[in-house]
């Protein structure tokens, strides 16, 4: 009877190490994974800082990350920009996107842990298809829009006030019903007590919602990130700042509104300064 209840009692104290071995290495994975993508970022942007910027009417400029050089190709220029993009996107969302990995391996947690490991990497997957996707998109609009200012001077001149404005727009997105909605799905998915089928299918899905919702939700950070400068650093580590604080730090609606304050004030200050150029 003794050896029955020591065996009983050890149970969960090798059921609670080998959770705590499992999230050393996820959290070991997802460092790497962060450290790897942050280099890169690090170096592309370096790369696209030594190839200097075009000057444009209004005094502002514009990134060639927008232009074919000569000797290329539109489908190379495309390429280099969604590869960089994913990298970026890598190192921007993955600080943000840890907990919700860690929370889904949890709900699979009747499969073994090889297969659970397989199929968080497939939500991960999942996840940055959609911000590849939007990527596609966003070098479009991107290329198209760079097209237009180069032939239309009045329209380029029009730039740095309507960064102000998207600035301000974006701030005020902060304080919306419909951004708060985003972040408590992005916040609680997938549900602590929610158990998830452990096949791909729901991983693969689960991984494409997640990142439909936080797209949704950073989309006006996201806008701020495009307008001031894609592959600019301090833009880069500001907006990612504010995407893990209001994500991970306690009241995050709360955090949202105050960060929206604060790029409120920035886009008037964009306002004014395009203004006083004019």
């Amino acid at each position: 009877m003794s050896k029955l209840v020591s065996a009983a009692r050890a149970a969960p104290q090798a059921a609670f190490a080998r959770r705590g071995v499992c999230r050393a290495m996820f959290v070991g994975v997802c460092v790497l994974c962060l450290a790897a993508s942050a280099a890169a970022t690090i170096i592309g942007s370096a790369s696209m800082a030594a190839m200097g910027d075009t000057p444009m009417p209004g005094g502002w400029t514009m990134s060639t990350l927008w232009t074919r050089m000569c000797g290329q190709t539109w489908a190379e220029v495309a390429a280099s920009f969604i590869g960089m993009w994913i990298v970026m996107m890598v190192a921007m969302m993955l600080p943000s996107l840890v907990p919700m990995l860690w929370r889904y391996r949890e709900a699979v947690g009747r499969a073994t842990q090889a297969r659970a490991g397989w199929l968080t990497v497939l939500v991960a997957v999942g996840y940055f298809v959609v911000w590849t996707a939007l990527g596609v998109v966003v070098f479009g609009l991107g290329a198209a829009f760079a097209a237009l200012v180069m032939r239309v001077p009045a329209l380029a001149r029009a730039v740095p006030g309507a960064i102000g404005v998207v600035v301000l727009i974006a701030g005020a997105l902060q304080f919306t019903a419909w951004k708060a909605r985003q972040l408590e799905c992005c916040r609680n998915a997938p549900g602590r007590c929610r158990k998830l089928p452990a096949d791909a299918r729901t991983a693969w899905r689960h991984g494409l919602r997640l990142g439909l919702h936080c797209g949704c939700c950073c989309a006006g950070l996201t806008a701020i990130l495009l307008v001031v400068g894609v592959m600019d650093l301090r833009a880069m580590a500001a907006v990612t700042t504010a995407i893990t604080s209001e994500r991970l730090l306690p009241g995050g609606k709360r955090v949202a509104q105050v960060i929206g304050t604060a790029v409120v004030g920035a886009g008037m200050m964009l306002i004014v300064q395009a203004a006083g150029r004019g």
